[in-house]
């Protein structure tokens, strides 16, 4: 059994939120379950079992938006980690603090079914469909942890933050890993996206071996598509890989 107790947080403190669960609509339970859907069948087939294994450990349900007030009572026990509702958009040092805190900033809203396709901000599907059942698994949730220790050590550095950034977003946003002869997908915005995924299973993007000197300084664009991912072996290899990124960029 993981600890569940958590940090007080103080910079956070301002965005946290209550789930007004019972403000939902019929509409919108109807989107969501329309949303999950779409996904799973490409998702069952092409990401990786820890994503799978975690959908089910945290009891995500195709027909109804996720309490997390619910999910919560089943992830904690796991991994320590605690899907935690804010209001929108956090600052960074306030989503490190988060982060440090094994505490996930989750929007609460759901995109209306006009925007099914692509939302810019990220909402509760995206959130806890996309990011959520990674945090069951516990090297990935011991990995994410020391990322948002580390993030928050080099506040004051834009330039470490930016390359730190880079490992976040070719890990936790776009991270696929190689798994029983294939590239599974695990990151958030591959699984939360048809399109991105189709694009991935497609051979759209260029799938380098996991190398954190490239990924440090690799550029992306969040606008487009992305040519280049970098394919994991295991997940203790991002765990190795935040540690060695502390140790080059806290000297």
């Amino acid at each position: 059994m993981a600890s569940t107790s958590h940090p007080t947080l103080t910079v956070a403190e301002p965005y946290l939120i209550q789930q007004d669960y019972a403000a939902y609509t019929p509409e919108q339970h109807a989107v969501w379950q329309e949303l999950v859907s779409r996904r799973m069948p490409q998702l069952r087939e092409h990401a990786c079992q820890e994503y799978l294994d975690g959908i089910e450990q945290i009891g995500l349900r195709a027909d109804s938006i996720p309490n997390l007030a619910e999910v919560n009572k089943r992830l904690e026990p796991l991994t320590g980690w605690n899907a935690t509702p804010v209001s929108g958009f956090l600052p960074p040092d306030a989503f490190f603090e988060m982060l440090a805190a094994r505490r996930f900033p989750t929007t609460t809203w759901l995109r209306s079914r006009e925007s099914m396709e692509y939302t810019p901000e990220p909402d509760i599907f995206h959130d806890v469909l996309g990011h959520v059942p990674m945090h069951a698994h516990p090297v990935f949730a011991d990995f994410l942890q020391h990322y948002g220790k580390v993030c928050a050590t080099i506040m004051g550095d834009k330039d470490k933050l930016e390359r730190m950034g880079r490992l976040f977003w070719f890990t936790v946003e776009f991270g696929v890993i190689r798994q029983n002869g294939g590239i599974k997908l695990y990151g958030s915005g591959l699984i939360s996206s048809h399109g991105e995924s189709t694009y991935v299973i497609k051979g759209g993007p260029e799938i380098r071996d996991f190398n954190l000197e490239q990924v440090l300084e690799q550029q992306f664009k969040v606008s487009e598509m992305q040519k280049v991912l970098y394919a994991v072996e295991s997940f203790d290899q991002i765990y190795e890989a935040a540690k060695e990124a502390e140790a080059r960029l806290c000297r």
